[in-house]
């Protein structure tokens, strides 16, 4: 086990990982996904309706938006499918570049770094508050062609940064160097649907260490100033381009998260 590694602390990444089903979650990680499901029974539901969304933007992205480029920041534990394997089953020349600041991460990414030349997949140990690293980053910069458009997936990450933290101008930044034809896909966490239960969960994160910037539909529109909405625009995630392949009933109060793709023009 690595030393860097924080077993004894509950991890938003691990958490998630845990209510998915998952494997890569420590007993801290356990107690927190147990207490924070007691306060809202839909949590499971949420968080599998918010990886269905990334699956399927991701496959959008791919097969009808033609990219062949992703950098993926905030990535939390490389559940499968994950987007290299997502895209790669559309083109197998799609790129991936992984970023995250947790070394559990990145333990688990080094197994991902075996593509092929032509489809080939990265890993930065980074934190998004720091754009211009990412940016800079060696692996990065190996990996995606800046002069062709790049598809910045932000999933489920940004209610963990406070209003100090400047998440919008994060993205922003981020989106800067990519050209015309870069997308933008993004779930965004809100209240604004289950307030009480979604509420109850902010606490179960906050006394744990991980307070939350929940976002109402206006504060989310931020993100994507300037940037071409995909259809349906600013959505729940189980409403954003459903595919039918699902099993549940999914009901809005359920749902605390808005699903987003953009492209910039």
């Amino acid at each position: 086990m690595d030393e860097d590694i924080d077993t004894g602390s509950a991890h938003s990444a691990r958490i998630y990982d845990y209510i998915i089903g998952g494997r890569d979650h420590y007993p801290a990680d356990r107690e927190a996904g147990d207490a924070m499901c007691r306060e809202w029974p839909a949590l499971p539901v949420h968080m599998r309706a918010n990886r269905d969304f990334m699956n399927r933007a991701v496959r959008y992205l791919a097969a009808e938006a033609g990219i062949r480029q992703f950098l993926d920041v905030g990535t939390g534990i490389p559940t499968s499918p994950n987007i290299h394997e997502i895209a790669g089953s559309v083109s197998p020349d799609a790129r991936v570049v992984y970023v995250d600041n947790d070394p559990l991460v990145l333990r688990l990414a080094e197994g991902l770094l075996d593509g092929s030349p032509a489809g080939r997949t990265a890993y930065i140990e980074a934190d998004m508050r720091d754009p211009a690293g990412i940016l800079a980053a060696p692996e990065l910069r190996a990996t995606l062609d800046l002069s062709r458009p790049v598809a910045l997936t932000v999933i489920a990450i940004v209610h963990f940064m406070m209003d100090e933290d400047d998440a919008v101008g994060i993205v922003r930044r981020l989106l800067d160097p990519l050209p015309s034809g870069s997308h933008l896909a993004m779930s965004i966490g809100t209240a604004e649907f289950a307030p009480d239960e979604v509420g109850r969960v902010a606490r179960e994160y906050a006394a744990r260490g991980m307070p939350m910037r929940l976002r109402t539909f206006a504060e989310a529109e931020e993100f994507f100033a300037c940037l071409d909405l995909v259809a349906p625009g600013i959505v729940q995630v189980h409403k954003w381009r459903p595919d039918g392949t699902g099993t549940e009933v999914i009901r809005d109060e359920d749902i605390a998260m808005y699903g987003v793709v953009a492209r910039k023009p």
